[in-house]
């Protein structure tokens, strides 16, 4: 495939992803992966640090031109799932696969910095790329990044994740909330161990779990409105050693999702309430621990209609669609919270080529011929905005 007006190579562009496909790594542990971005950027001549976060690179092109700046984003981590794909590229990593297309998002901002590498002296901004780890684990690296200050001089960041909903070669966006916040907790309780014959003599951290359970379903039931939008799920539940002994111990995991921060607090004030009360009830004591890791991602209403119109440039005003709100999250919000950007979703369902499952499935597979747009559209936005965005 010869290289568009953009100097997009898509060639390159898949070969890249098929190496990082072949060996995903999760949360910070990710030399290979970072030793594929280091030589690329270095073959290109590009300059690094990894002064930010942990396990991260950040690249810069036109360093000299700070008067304005522009970040792009990629997550690089994979996740603990056996591959199923029959394919040339598949995961040499055994319980190891890029089921989420964070190989795709990498590969795609390397075709990124090769374009606008090339043409850097018609550029008048500076460009950042970030290549973040562990978008997957609870310690999300989007927030080390950010507290180790890679927002500080950039002006707009914008980012991207393929979608295998939306149809090949469209790219979509919702303006304003578009992703909930994630706030994971664990419920800890602690009871007394006793002869499975003498459960007087004990305390059922087990029955302490059901009980919270329970009433936290009775709580979302009958005191959260009915309209709100949020996920409060638990998933985990785990307590006692023996058949024969009353369980001491017991832990109880979830994750609850809203795109209101207030409604947030106010239910996981209560689910600790409820497993306080519960414990207490059966004579033994309960524990919580639970912390944000995802902010609510809130797309800049002035930045997302300049990315649509880079993809409609690129992808024709056909294939830049509006795309509703959802309750998945992304540690991207935490650049948002600084500064200004957007979060768009590239099409990668193909029916025909059998790409269609959804993220985080072992069949997980994309139409490769959409990737060139994923970095045109990105491409296409500095070209257009390398002068400054009026917010």
């Amino acid at each position: 495939m010869e290289k568009n007006a953009l100097h997009v190579d898509g060639d390159y562009i898949i070969a890249i992803r098929h190496e990082l496909h072949m060996y995903p790594e999760i949360g910070y542990d990710n030399p290979l992966t970072l030793s594929i971005i280091r030589r690329e950027l270095e073959q290109m001549g590009i300059t690094y640090t990894e002064k930010y976060g942990k396990s991260s690179i950040v690249a810069t092109i036109n360093e000299e031109k700070s008067a304005y700046t522009i970040g792009i984003r990629a997550d690089t981590d994979a996740l603990l799932v056996q591959e199923s794909n029959d394919v040339p590229y598949k995961s040499q990593i055994e319980g190891q696969m890029h089921a989420c297309g964070h190989d795709v998002h990498t590969a795609m901002l390397l075709g990124t910095a090769k374009a606008l590498n090339d043409m850097k002296e018609n550029i008048s901004c500076r460009v950042k790329l970030l290549f973040q780890c562990c978008e997957e684990g609870p310690d999300t690296g989007a927030r080390h990044m950010v507290a180790d200050g890679v927002m500080d001089d950039i002006d707009v960041i914008i980012g991207q994740h393929v979608n295998s909903d939306l149809a090949a070669g469209k790219a979509g966006l919702c303006p304003g909330t578009s992703m909930a916040s994630c706030h994971p907790f664990k419920l800890i309780f602690h009871g007394v161990a006793a002869h499975i014959t003498l459960p007087q003599t004990g305390k059922d951290a087990l029955a302490m779990a059901v009980r919270t359970y329970c009433g936290v379903q009775q709580m979302l039931a009958t005191e959260i409105d009915p309209f709100a939008q949020y996920i409060c799920g638990i998933s985990v539940l785990k307590a006692g050693q023996s058949f024969g002994t009353v369980a001491d111990y017991a832990e109880m995991d979830g994750v609850l999702t809203t795109y209101d921060l207030g409604l947030d607090s106010y239910m996981m004030n209560r689910i600790e309430a409820i497993a306080r009360n519960a414990a207490e009830e059966v004579g033994g004591r309960a524990e919580a621990e639970h912390e944000i890791t995802c902010l609510i991602v809130n797309n800049n209403p002035v930045v997302s209609e300049l990315v649509m119109d880079a993809a409609r440039k690129v992808a024709g005003e056909e294939n830049a669609v509006a795309v509703a709100p959802i309750l998945g999250c992304e540690d991207f919000s935490f650049y948002l919270s600084k500064k200004p950007g957007a979060f768009f979703w590239l099409g990668t369902r193909n029916e025909k080529k059998g790409a269609v499952s959804c993220l985080h499935s072992n069949d997980f597979q994309v139409d490769e011929d959409a990737l060139e747009i994923g970095s045109s559209v990105c491409v296409q936005f500095v070209l257009d905005n390398m002068h400054g965005i009026a917010l």
